[in-house]
């Protein structure tokens, strides 16, 4: 499993580890991965997340010089987190290759639907 220690996200931005390979249809049909890849929609499990939504901070002004000194953006966090299972619009994707691995770049609103683990325990460690 390639390190992510040096792999920043940016922005509202998430990194997923797709499902590939081969479904099985209610009817027993095996479909292969190219078949899969014209899904508009697809899962993959969350590896890392970026900081989040840019947006002003109502605490920042210049106008005070004896205030402490506060950055003029801050940054919302998003709803996803390293670990979630996430249902996302597979057009909106960005794929890369990383240390050998194939991953998918989107943005935070491209996500569908996130399955988060119940128990700590039970997601997988990707720091």
């Amino acid at each position: 499993m390639p390190s992510f220690e040096s792999f920043h996200v940016v922005g509202d931005r998430v990194l997923i580890r797709p499902e590939r390979g081969e479904a099985r249809t209610e009817a027993g049909l095996i479909l292969p991965a190219s078949v899969r890849a014209k899904d508009a929609v697809e899962g993959g499990r969350i590896v890392k997340v970026g900081p989040g939504h840019l947006t002003a901070n109502p605490e920042y002004s210049d106008a005070e010089p004896w205030a402490p000194a506060r950055d003029a953006v801050r940054y919302l966090p998003l709803q996803a987190f390293a670990g979630d299972y996430a249902l996302f619009l597979r057009n909106d994707a960005i794929e890369i290759e990383y240390d050998g691995e194939t991953f998918l770049i989107l943005p935070h609103g491209s996500l569908l639907a996130l399955v988060r683990p119940t128990h700590p325990e039970d997601a997988d460690d990707f720091a």
